[in-house]
């Protein structure tokens, strides 16, 4: 049975087995540090994983700063724009990105202890933040040209091994410290500098080439118009956390950053299906064919919705596998914040009109408004109701960029496509409250067990009686790999 399968892998086509191996790659990236999450909070307390989550958010608001995002969208166009000087490009970004970061460390070391005050972080910590963003641009530039080339070998070796060594390493430190909030970085730092910077040297061997004024201009260019739209993006998923240690306190932080974490587990199989539909999707506008994404893609939200409605069900078992009793009050925080996850997904969709007509003002322009609301309405609501006022600001937040989002791929088909309408409003508006109101449902009887416990038996028996039909869906949506 076993070569059996195995001989029918090897038949594939290079490009399936890379995308199946690619999504694994993203799932151990994700699925070693969620499963290792319990591991964490009982060596650290509340407050100090609050302080941990508050310097990652951090993190992924510098590194737009610092590295403009250069490994992102823009690379992987080059890398097919100019595929033949593909080692020269690579080599030159690589360059590109060394000297912003290095530029950046620059500015901060001037006038570190203004950067410390901002950011409420130490000297070491700051300088540890530098080193992760310049190391994973590093990797994330090599990893790019390995998914072009369909290179998956080497990729899947490269994330498991780091993926391990990051918590590994950040256990013992943690052991062995008493400031074990910024032993924890240090271990990151560390792994993450050791794991990555070959990368930077295999590319650079290969590229000869660190400075390149059309490949830095190309880079430049593109990538400039779009940091606000990932800036935004970022602030939407982090400045809750940032907000509720500066209002609320630490320990709040980090029981609302668990939360977080878990609800976010759910953006896997967003990424998973979001890999799956994104060429079929391009290529299915590029051919005048949009009217043929919508019974996809209503199959695809029906599935993400299924999950996250299964993850909100059984929260408060959840949150005591993942946490001490101190984090209990997760439980609250879980439900409105996997209700985003939907939404999110939604939002791919919608946005890949803009991304295909290179529409990148108005993708700034949604994105900003999600960002801007939602630093307001956290303003607001958090001094108001306490830190789990968050969570629901996020959820309308992003209700809010969804209808954004949405309206401006109308405004495309209109401009470009002949007006056709790919998702329509009235079912779109049926999904989105039947899910909100079934979420809503369910954490209604967090108080009641047993009626909860039935809830869920009920559930899984919808599951297995329309297993066949799960099953043919979730083949349909993997097949369309092949049919592209």
């Amino acid at each position: 049975m076993l070569s059996k399968a195995w001989n029918k892998y090897k038949r594939f086509p290079v490009q399936v087995r890379a995308s199946f191996w690619f999504l694994i790659c993203s799932f151990l990236q994700k699925g070693i540090s969620v499963i290792t999450t319990p591991i964490f909070t009982r060596l650290l307390s509340t407050a100090e994983y609050g302080q941990y989550s508050v310097f990652d958010s951090w993190l992924k608001i510098v590194t737009i700063f610092v590295s403009l995002h250069l490994y992102s969208g823009v690379y992987i166009q080059g890398l097919v724009k100019f595929s033949d000087d593909r080692k020269r490009y690579s080599s030159s970004l690589q360059g590109l990105t060394l000297l912003l970061c290095v530029g950046w460390t620059v500015v901060y070391l001037l006038f570190h202890e203004y950067w410390n005050r901002l950011f409420t972080l130490t000297t070491v910590q700051m300088l540890a933040m530098l080193v992760m963003i310049w190391a994973t641009a590093a990797f994330n530039l090599w990893a790019g040209e390995q998914r072009v080339e369909y290179r998956y070998q080497r990729l899947v070796i490269a994330t498991l091994v780091v993926s391990v060594a990051k918590p590994v390493v950040g256990i013992i430190c943690i052991r062995y410290a008493t400031d074990k909030v910024t032993a924890r970085i240090l271990g990151l730092a560390l792994v993450e500098l050791v794991g990555y910077a070959g990368f930077f040297i295999v590319q650079m061997k290969r590229g000869k080439q660190f400075y390149s004024s059309k490949y830095w201009k190309h880079a430049l260019m593109l990538n400039l118009p779009l940091v606000p739209h990932y800036l935004s993006q970022t602030v939407l998923n982090s400045a809750d956390r940032i907000m509720i240690k500066s209002m609320v306190g630490p320990s709040e932080a980090g029981i609302y950053s668990l939360a977080y974490s878990i609800s976010q587990i759910m953006l896997l199989f967003n990424t998973a299906l979001s890999h799956t539909l994104s060429p079929w999707i391009y290529q299915k506008i590029k051919d005048n064919r949009a009217e043929d994404i919508s019974r996809v893609a209503y199959l695809a939200m029906g599935l993400i919705a299924v999950v996250n409605l299964a993850l909100i069900a059984v929260a408060p078992e959840v949150v005591r596998a993942f946490a001490p009793p101190s984090y209990h009050e997760a439980i609250w925080v879980i439900p409105p914040v996997a209700m985003s996850v939907l939404f999110i997904f939604c939002y791919d969709l919608f946005a890949k009109f803009e991304f295909y007509h290179e529409k990148t003002r108005l993708i700034m322009i949604a994105s900003v408004i999600g960002a801007l609301l939602n630093v307001v309405l956290n303003y607001i609501f958090i001094k108001r109701y306490g830190y789990c006022a968050a969570a629901y600001t996020t959820l309308v937040c992003y209700i809010v960029y969804v209808m954004a989002h949405y309206l401006f791929m109308r405004r495309i088909c209109n401009q470009y496509m002949n007006g056709v309408v790919v998702y329509k409003p009235s079912v779109l508006l049926t999904v989105f409250t039947v899910f909100l109101a079934a979420g809503f449902a369910l954490m209604m009887t967090y108080n009641y067990p047993v009626f909860r416990y039935s809830v869920i038996a009920l559930m899984l028996l919808a599951m297995i009686l329309w297993r066949k039909r799960i099953v043919r869906a979730f083949r349909h949506i993997m097949s369309l790999r092949k049919a592209r």
